[in-house]
C-alpha cells in the first residue's frame, strides 16, 4: 500500500501542575514517575488517585438513577409474576449479545427468586439477511409465537417504525439502548426507554455500552426481588459474576475506558480468570489466554473479540449466546471451535479484500495526490465481491494506512453496502449526511462521527464519491498536518525497573480516554544496526549511554515504512537517537520479557 507522507516530527509533552506529582508520590507510596501519570489523567488528589487505582463496585451507579429504569422493572416483574413470554431483541456484535446474555440470565434468576419459571427467547438478527436494528417483521413473527413483552438491548433508541408494530400488534416495548437518540425526533413510544444518553436522563455517567446498560436493568430487578437479608450475597457474588462477559462488551466496543467502565472493565478482567462458564473457558483456551496471568484490554480487544464478532461477521451471531448460555462443556467446545475458525475465515477474506484495495489506493497514488476521502467498492463483480461482515475492519485498516477517512463498499443485486471510518477532526456522519443530500442518495445510513454504516444503489456510488471527496476537501488541512505525538513523560531507561512496571499495570487497563502512557527517552544509542522486519517494520535496540541501560522493540509500520526510513536517513550502530514508545509485556517462553512498541524514532540533538 502507498504509505503516508506524513512526517511524525512534533513530540508535545503533557503538562502537570508544578510538584503535584511529587507530592502525590510520597502520599500514596509509588514512583514518582507512575504519579506523574496519574496527574496527566487528572488525578492530583491521593483519594481520587486511590479510587481510581483501586476499582471496586462502589463505584457502580445506582441502576434506578437511569430515566425509565422503574418503569421497566415495575412491567419486567408484572411479565414473570403472570408468566408472559419475553423475547429479548439483540445485536449482532460483541456489545448486543453479551447484553442479551446477561440480561437473559439475570430475568430467569430473577423468576426464580418469585418462584415461578420464566420464558425468556431472544433474537440475534442475521447481519446480511436481516442487517441492523429490529425489523417489523420480526416483530409480528414474536406477537404470532405468544410474547407479550419485547425488550430491546444494545439496539432500539431510534426503532420508531418497529415501535409502531409492537403497539399494532398489541405487545409492549422495553428499549435499553447507548446509542445517540434522534435530536429531531425523540425516543420510540415504548412502556419504557432505559437510555442514559435520552434527554431528561440525569444518570451521573453517560458513557455506558449497550451490554452495561442491559447490565443496569439486570441488577435493578434482582435488587427489587432479593430480600434485604440477601442483598450483600447479591452485591459480592452474582453481581460480580456478571462482569466478566460485561467487561468483554466494554472492552471490544470501544467506550472510554473512565469512570464507571473503568471500573467494570478492572473488576471483570479479574473476574474473567475465573470463570465459570463451559463457553467463556473454551473461547479463552483457543484464544491462548492465560488465566494464571492477569489478562489484559489487549488480551480481549485482540484476540477474545475477533473470535465473538467473527460469529456475526461471518454466520450466525446467536451461536456466541447460545455459547455464553450452554450448560454442556461438550457444546461449548463445538461452538467455540466454530467462532475460532469463522475468525480464521473473516482473516482471511480480509486478507483477500486488503491487497485488492492496496491496488487501488496505488493506482491513485501514483496517478496524483490520494483523495482527501478515501471511497473504495469490489467494482459490483461478484468474482471479487468482499464479504460485507468485514468491511468496516477494511475501512479501519484503510484510514490506519492512509491518515485519510475511508468508505469501502461491497456490492450485491445492485445494492452497494458500505461501511465508513474517520480520523480526529474529521465528523464522518455530518459529511455523510451532506452528501445525502436532498435528493436522498442513501437508502439508509447511520453512525457517529468516527464510524459510519450505509447502503446505496450501486449506480449511484460515483455519485457518492465525487460529494464525498468534495465534502472532506476543507479538512484537507487536517490530514496534511504533522502528527503530533502527546507523550506522558520523559524517562532514562534505567527507570523502567520492576516498581515502576508495577505501578504501570495499576493504571490500566487501558483503552480510549484511559490511553497507555507514551515515554520519551533521549539520545540513547542504537546498540546494533536496526534490522527489518518484512517490507516496513523495523526491529531496534537501544542502550542509555549513561548507565548501560538496555531495551529492544518494534517499530511497526503501519502509517510510516520504517525500513524506508532508516535507508534514507542512513540509522546505523552507534547512533545517537530520540525514541518515543509504549511498554510492552512479551510472553513468549524463549525471548520474551518487556520490550517497547515505537511509535517515533529519530536521530538526537543530544551530542
Amino acid at each position: 500500500m502507498h504509505p503516508a507522507s506524513v512526517p511524525v516530527d512534533t513530540w508535545i509533552l503533557r503538562q502537570e501542575p508544578a510538584g503535584s506529582a511529587e507530592t502525590l508520590a510520597r502520599e500514596l507510596d509509588l514512583p514518582e514517575a507512575v504519579a506523574r501519570l496519574l496527574v496527566t489523567r487528572g488525578f492530583s488528589h491521593a483519594d481520587a488517585a486511590r479510587e481510581f487505582l483501586h476499582p471496586s463496585l462502589r463505584q457502580l451507579h445506582d441502576p434506578l438513577l437511569m430515566l425509565g429504569m422503574p418503569a421497566a422493572v415495575a412491567r419486567l416483574r408484572s411479565a414473570l409474576t403472570v408468566r408472559e413470554p419475553i423475547l429479548i431483541y439483540g445485536d449482532y456484535d460483541v456489545d448486543g449479545t453479551v447484553a442479551t446474555v446477561l440480561l437473559k440470565t439475570a430475568i430467569e434468576r430473577a423468576a426464580a427468586a418469585l418462584g415461578v419459571t420464566a420464558d425468556v427467547r431472544y433474537h440475534i438478527p442475521h447481519r446480511i439477511r436481516e442487517g441492523y436494528g429490529m425489523q417489523e417483521t420480526r416483530i409480528e413473527e414474536a406477537a404470532a409465537e405468544g410474547v407479550r413483552l419485547v425488550i430491546s438491548v444494545d439496539t432500539g433508541i431510534r426503532a420508531f417504525r418497529a415501535a409502531e408494530e409492537v403497539r399494532r400488534v398489541g405487545l409492549d416495548l422495553i428499549v435499553t439502548d447507548h446509542h445517540l437518540p434522534d435530536n429531531h425526533a425523540g425516543v420510540p413510544d415504548a412502556i419504557a426507554v432505559v437510555n442514559p444518553n435520552q434527554p431528561g436522563c440525569t444518570y451521573p455517567y453517560k458513557d455506558l455500552c449497550g451490554a452495561a446498560v442491559a447490565f443496569k436493568l439486570a441488577q435493578a430487578l434482582l435488587e427489587s426481588v432479593t430480600p434485604e437479608a440477601d442483598r450483600a450475597r447479591l452485591r459480592e457474588k452474582t453481581l460480580p459474576s456478571f462482569l466478566k462477559l460485561l467487561a468483554v462488551a466494554t472492552i471490544a466496543d470501544s467506550v472510554p475506558l473512565t469512570g464507571e467502565n473503568r471500573a467494570i472493565a478492572a473488576m471483570g478482567l479479574i473476574e474473567l480468570r475465573k470463570p465459570s462458564q463451559h463457553g467463556v473457558r473454551a473461547l479463552l483456551g483457543l484464544a491462548q489466554i492465560d488465566t494464571a496471568r492477569p489478562i489484559s484490554a489487549g488480551d480481549v480487544g485482540f484476540r477474545l473479540a475477533p473470535r465473538i464478532n467473527a460469529a456475526g461477521r461471518m454466520d450466525i451471531a446467536s451461536d456466541v449466546v447460545e455459547l455464553f448460555l450452554t450448560k454442556d462443556p461438550v457444546l461449548a467446545e463445538t461452538l467455540a471451535q466454530k467462532l475460532h475458525r469463522l475468525n480464521d475465515d473473516r482473516r482471511a477474506s480480509e486478507a483477500e479484500a486488503l491487497r485488492a484495495i492496496e491496488a487501488q489506493i496505488d493506482i491513485l497514488a501514483s496517478a496524483s495526490e490520494l483523495p482527501p476521502c478515501l471511497v473504495l467498492d469490489d467494482g459490483d463483480r461478484e468474482s471479487q465481491a468482499w464479504h460485507r461482515g468485514v468491511i468496516g475492519i477494511l475501512a479501519s485498516r484503510v484510514v490506519d494506512r492512509t491518515g485519510r477517512p475511508a468508505l469501502v463498499m461491497t456490492h450485491e443485486d445492485g445494492v452497494a453496502y458500505g461501511s465508513g471510518r474517520s480520523i480526529h477532526g474529521f465528523h464522518l456522519l455530518d459529511a455523510l449526511t451532506v452528501a445525502h443530500g436532498a435528493d436522498s442518495l442513501l437508502t439508509r445510513f447511520g453512525g457517529h462521527a468516527h464510524a459510519v454504516g450505509f447502503a446505496l444503489p450501486s449506480n449511484r456510488v460515483p455519485l457518492l464519491r465525487e460529494r464525498m471527496i468534495a465534502c472532506s476537501a476543507a479538512g484537507m488541512a487536517i490530514m496534511a498536518t504533522p502528527i503530533e505525538i502527546e507523550y506522558d513523560a520523559e524517562i532514562r531507561l534505567g527507570e523502567i525497573t520492576a516498581d515502576f512496571l508495577g505501578g504501570l499495570e495499576q493504571l490500566g487497563p487501558f483503552g480510549m480516554d484511559n490511553p497507555e502512557p507514551l515515554f520519551v527517552s533521549r539520545g540513547v544509542r542504537l546498540c546494533k544496526p536496526p534490522r527489518a522486519v518484512k517490507e516496513r517494520h523495523l526491529r531496534v535496540s537501544v542502550e542509555d549511554p549513561d548507565d548501560g541501560s538496555s531495551l529492544g522493540g518494534m517499530a511497526w509500520g503501519r502509517r510510516t515504512n520504517w525500513v524506508e526510513l532508516a535507508q534514507l536517513e542512513g540509522w546505523k550502530q552507534g547512533d545517537h537517537m530520540d525514541i518515543a514508545f509504549r511498554l510492552r509485556e512479551n510472553l513468549h517462553p524463549d525471548f520474551g520479557g518487556w520490550e517497547m512498541e515505537i511509535l517515533g524514532l529519530r536521530r538526537s540533538k543530544i551530542a
